[in-house]
């Protein structure tokens, strides 16, 4: 047995574990954060929020009225008294500022506590947290998610999950109330780079893809009757199911988008470079996004890979 544990039986994912209500602070109401928010509310958890633009939390509450919410001026506010405290904010530094800074959550979370982090960011400040955790008697588990807003706002995501495997069994039914799939994958830092892993997977999918659909064009081929032929067979993948006619059409408002996959990016390479591993095909991928930035394209969706590549013999559309 390889040690990961896995729920994703239809079972587990209609009826997901239960816990009594909690006192969880979410901090960060981004794209991700909000709908998570929203699900540990009609969980029945009481919920206090936390977001460094206060007009997210404005628009929160008038998205949904029905949800009685407290707020805090501050991380370390938020996590005063609380059970759990979640962040998904942007990158490492706006992690490290809302966790370990002069205002940070742990210097408020009291012993025994339980801190989740779901922020894309590097290993090396998941590791960092874990160390500040335990020396201030907080459980932690890093989190990174897929699944992407539609997962979030259903309450689908995947997480992949770095910590102690007591802390990752005390979060798991917290995290039940918006993922679907919970992964122990391994010791802190271990969910950092499994989603490190997950990017590199589906650029590189998103990246032949592209090259693929640009040839069909080429050839005037009907989409529709090349996507049936061969989505049944080894080239099939999520991307293709979900994105092959919003790539054809030039449909890219939406998702991911390229800046912040440059981002997921550049800590896959740092990552490598720490061990001496080569990743080539992450570099060039990296590059072509690069590309689509210059183009003016880093807010579309990561599937504007496609972009880079003219067309040749079709007319738009």
């Amino acid at each position: 047995m390889s040690g990961i544990e896995d729920t994703t039986s239809d079972q587990q994912a209609a009826a997901p574990p239960t816990t009594p209500p909690r006192r969880i602070s979410v901090v960060g109401l981004g794209v991700m954060g909000s709908p998570i928010a929203r699900h540990l509310a009609q969980a029945g958890h009481t919920l206090t929020l936390y977001n460094r633009s206060p007009d997210k939390i404005a628009a929160w509450r008038e998205k949904n009225p029905e949800l009685q919410v407290i707020t805090a001026r501050s991380p370390g506010q938020a996590a005063v008294g609380a059970d759990v405290v979640i962040t998904c904010v942007g990158n490492d530094d706006d992690l490290a500022d809302v966790v370990l800074g002069p205002q940070g959550l742990l210097r408020s979370m009291r012993p025994g506590a339980l801190f989740i982090d779901h922020t894309t960011a590097s290993a090396r400040i998941a590791r960092q947290i874990a160390v500040e955790a335990r020396d201030r008697e907080v459980h932690c588990v890093d989190a990174p998610m897929t699944g992407a807003q539609p997962g979030a706002e259903a309450g689908t995501l995947t997480l992949m999950c770095g910590g102690k495997p007591a802390a990752v069994e005390e979060a798991r039914p917290v995290m039940s109330a918006y993922a679907r799939r919970i992964v122990h994958v391994g010791k802190p830092g271990t969910g950092q780079v499994t989603k490190m892993i997950n990017q590199i997977c589906m650029t590189g999918v998103l990246a032949g893809l592209s090259e693929a659909l640009r040839l069909a064009q080429a050839e005037h081929l009907d989409l529709d009757r090349v996507l049936e032929a061969i989505s049944g067979g080894a080239a099939q993948s999520w991307q293709m199911d979900n994105h092959w006619t919003s790539m054809a059409r030039d449909e890219f408002d939406f998702g991911l988008t390229v800046d912040l996959m440059r981002k997921d990016l550049g800590l896959a390479l740092d990552e490598g470079r720490g061990l001496g591993l080569s990743l080539p095909i992450t570099a060039l991928i990296d590059q072509f996004y690069a590309d689509l930035q210059a183009m003016g394209a880093g807010r579309q969706d990561i599937t504007a890979l496609v972009r880079r590549l003219p067309r040749r013999g079709v007319q738009k559309g």
